[in-house]
């Protein structure tokens, strides 16, 4: 999933979280839980090798089958894992890039010539549709302020199609004096980039609200400048990729035995069998990388020690209730917190800046 990566404006209206950031943590134990459950017990039916449900035997390795089962179902939490946590790190990484050394990374210098003149001739397209829906006699002044006063009030005035057009408009032309986005001035890349994400937002919510009701023909036009403007903001070069992914697979093969102690032997009262370790990978794969397309917040350790509890519910083993009281309050606690702490440091570090 592409990791938005802002030049903010001043209105902090992303502190006001949306309702599904708040929701998902909270539904994933349950989805994890119950979807484990039903799927083991659905196993039971299908599978009815005892061996599957019959806790390992020490030193003595799964029957070749369960084994490649096992190891097709870890691969997909893994996959899944890093393609959800990784978003974590890579934003991270990279909004420390546009913060220290915007010139280099507030644009994506890799876009070629022949693309910025496909991103001028989508900017003109983009004009004239918007041209469509001015109304009559609106007026406007900074189109940046008027767009920005836009975003974060998401108060729809008739001036603001006029303002995003004006925007639309001279992003183009700027383009097209520099042939490529390699080329612009360090001096302009920060407001270039502002600019940018300014007009994105703005389509965005006209797009979701409904205000305008754009043809067919025309909401088409504006999504495909939006993809262009997107593509010129939002991406990850690949050595953070690449850093990031070795920093997952390192801290797993360092902490990975606490981790299987955990999931493995304290949840349950008894030992994990592999059926139920198929049946919460499995749950969990399908769980993160469902929630990774939508762009939904999730945690792996939620969906798969739920999965597990589930699991041990459905083969009536037991589960061990202080485990689980830690975990849920480990996570209870932790999204208040974070969104606390955030907030404050956001207020504390833009009156320390006067940003």
């Amino acid at each position: 999933m592409p990791i938005s990566i802002q030049i903010l404006p001043q209105t902090p209206h992303f502190l006001q979280v949306p309702l599904q950031i708040c929701r998902t943590p909270l539904l994933s134990p349950l989805v994890g839980f119950v979807g484990a459950a039903l799927l083991l017990l659905l196993s039971r039916k299908l599978i009815p090798d005892e061996r599957l449900y019959r806790a390992p035997e020490t030193g003595q390795p799964p029957p070749f089958w369960i084994r490649a089962l096992l190891v097709l179902t870890c691969t997909g939490v893994s996959f899944a894992h890093g393609s959800n946590d990784g978003q974590k790190g890579m934003g991270l990484i990279m909004l420390i890039l546009v913060g220290v050394v915007p010139t280099a990374y507030a644009l994506n210098r890799a876009i070629m010539v022949d693309q910025t003149q496909d991103f001028v001739a989508v900017s003109q397209q983009a004009v004239t549709t918007l041209s469509k829906y001015v109304e009559p006699g609106a007026v406007m002044g900074d189109p940046t302020e008027d767009v920005t006063e836009y975003i974060a009030s998401r108060q729809f005035k008739p001036g603001v199609t006029l303002a995003l057009r004006e925007l639309v408009n001279d992003l183009s032309n700027e383009v097209a004096q520099y042939k490529a986005l390699a080329n612009v001035p360090a001096d302009r890349v920060r407001n270039f980039r502002n600019d940018m994400y300014l007009v994105s937002e703005a389509l965005r919510w006209l797009q979701k609200s409904g205000t305008l009701q754009f043809a067919s023909a025309d909401q088409a036009v504006l999504t495909n400048y939006k993809q262009h403007i997107d593509r010129a903001t939002k991406f990850i070069p690949g050595w953070v990729k690449v850093a990031v992914a070795l920093a997952l697979g390192l801290g797993t093969m360092v902490g990975w035995k606490r981790i299987v102690v955990t999931v493995g032997e304290k949840i349950g009262k008894d030992h994990l069998t592999y059926g139920q370790g198929a049946a919460a990978e499995i749950t969990a794969m399908v769980t993160i990388g469902a929630a990774d397309a939508f762009g939904l917040p999730v945690s792996t350790t939620h969906v798969l020690s739920s999965g597990v509890a589930g699991t041990m519910a459905a083969n009536r083993s037991g589960v061990q209730l202080g485990t689980v009281r830690s975990l849920a309050l480990a996570w209870i606690l932790t999204l208040p917190a974070a969104i606390v702490l955030s907030g404050f440091l956001f207020w504390a570090f833009r009156g320390l800046f006067h940003v």
